[in-house]
């Protein structure tokens, strides 16, 4: 008996590294096909096939963690299944007519841009609206707060962040008035924003009768501004005619009269009109995934009545979009469409390859690219990484403006004063492709002009920045820069 059991020993001594060298083989094979049916980008997919055959067993253990896109993997499957909520619109859509006399002839640049997005976002572009740019939370707030005691059906309400502080309690006063007087609320936080400040906001919302839901609650440290999957977005729509849009969360910061310890600046919106239709069905798709309640009936159905004479259309976005993602589809295109002047602000640069190579395009095509960013970061981590690939516009004939504190959180985009871009998203990889996002384009050369005005006297008071100055950074601010820089896909 002793005989067996040794020669049995031995022979699988001798066979276990066979066994071991075909499980590696095999696991590099699966691997190296998940690889290049998955991955879109050819050096991408070199790379990682590269390093799985190089390293035999580590490379495919590293492609398993590392190399598998699991944030949109995981996004949707969390949202597979949810209710997608549609208005119908048709006869708020702006006929052929109206689009050739307000944007541009079959082929035009912007004519192509708005067929392009339309595309991307499978939403039409709706006519009627009007749109009033407001100066942060000292000019939004007050309206905001207005609207909500106005209120007579409803008010639905989303933010990235909603603080326990004064102005959120200010907030939170007006939300439980509505609800006592009988108008159906609902108030939706995001599961990281809404734990910036203990306790949350929505105890003092609860202790008031309102009705809110966290988005994806999470158990990770109060404040971790890197988490992915958060909705990002800031709509709050009344009655299903008055919305608010914009970068603006609900915080004693952005309100400048309070005189905040950390004042933040920030650009709102206010819109009425058939787009607001188009806010109600991202967060009624929302708060569906968020409460598992459908939002239906006489108090939620949006008022498609004129009430100017805008072109404007909502584009949601997020890391369950299809392949390159809508919104670098729509960046590209309103690139691409300038002929001589495009300007954008945004706190937070870090974009990918592709909108780089466009701005570069534009620049050195002649037209006028002003981008304006913050000269003090609140997210210090994000202004290294920025400044480590500033040398990618800079070199190019793009000018890039460091903005004086108080920090600038404003996301505009206006091109050849005649288009404009405004909502939650930033020009990084966070927005574009890990968090749930919502923008509005508009076509009007007014509230364009408007939006370049603004822009401008940000500019005027803004400290330019050159390559000259990126390549005297010490070796030591480089080798930072540098560092962060290769977290930018996380940032």
């Amino acid at each position: 008996m002793g005989a067996s059991w040794d020669e049995a020993w031995r022979w699988l001594a001798a066979l276990w590294p066979h066994l071991t060298a075909m499980a590696i083989f095999l696991l590099s094979v699966a691997a190296s096909v998940h690889a290049i049916l998955v991955k879109r980008d050819t050096r991408s997919t070199i790379g990682w096939v590269g390093l799985i055959w190089l390293s035999p067993g580590v490379g495919s253990i590293a492609y398993a963690l590392l190399g598998v896109n699991r944030i949109r993997s995981r996004a949707s499957q969390l949202r597979a299944g949810r209710i997608r909520v549609t208005h119908e619109l048709e006869p708020a859509v702006a006929p052929l007519d109206r689009l050739e006399s307000a944007i541009g002839p079959e082929g035009s640049p912007l004519r192509s841009l708005a067929t392009l997005v339309g595309n991307v976002t499978d939403r039409p572009l709706v006519d009627g609206n009007a749109i009033q740019l407001l100066a942060g939370g000292d000019e939004a707030y007050p309206q905001m707060l207005a609207a909500i005691d106005a209120a007579t059906k409803s008010v639905a309400l989303a933010s990235y962040i909603f603080d326990n502080d004064p102005t959120g309690r200010i907030f939170a006063d007006a939300l439980g008035r509505a609800t006592a007087r009988g108008v159906d609320v609902r108030v939706l936080i995001d599961g990281i924003g809404s734990a910036y400040t203990w306790p949350p906001i929505t105890r003092t919302l609860a202790a008031r009768g309102v009705k809110a839901a966290r988005f994806l609650p999470t158990t990770v440290p109060f404040y971790f501004p890197y988490a992915n999957l958060r909705n990002h977005r800031k709509i709050m729509v009344v009655d299903g005619r008055i919305g608010f849009t914009g970068g603006l969360n609900i915080r004693d910061g952005c309100w400048l009269a309070h005189e905040p310890a950390h004042p933040v600046r920030d650009t709102h919106f206010r819109l009425e009109g058939p787009v607001v239709a188009q806010l109600l069905e991202v967060f009624a798709e929302d708060w569906a995934f968020a409460a598992e309640e459908t939002l239906d009936g006489p108090a939620w159905r949006p008022a498609l009545e004129p009430a100017g004479e805008m072109l404007a259309r909502g584009i949601r976005f997020g890391p369950d979009d299809p392949d390159i993602g809508r919104i670098k589809l729509v960046l590209v295109g309103a690139l691409a469409a300038a002929q001589k002047r495009v300007r954008i602000m945004t706190p937070y640069f870090l974009p990918d390859d592709a909108i780089f190579q466009a701005l570069d395009v534009a620049a050195m095509s002649g037209v006028t690219v002003d981008i304006v960013l913050p000269e003090e970061n609140n997210l210090a981590l994000v202004g290294w990484a920025s400044d480590g690939v500033l040398w990618q516009v800079l070199g190019r004939g793009c000018n890039v403006w460091m903005s004086p504190p108080p920090f600038e959180h404003t996301k505009l985009m206006v091109v050849d004063g005649a288009w404009a871009m405004f909502g939650s998203g930033n020009w990084d990889e966070r927005s574009m492709r890990l968090n749930f996002e919502f923008n509005v384009e508009t076509y009007d050369r007014d509230l364009a002009a408007r939006l370049d005005e603004r822009i401008a006297g940000v500019i005027a008071r803004s400290r330019r920045r050159t390559l000259e100055e990126m390549d005297r950074r010490s070796l030591p601010v480089r080798l930072r820069d540098g560092v962060a820089r290769l977290l930018s896909p996380y940032l």
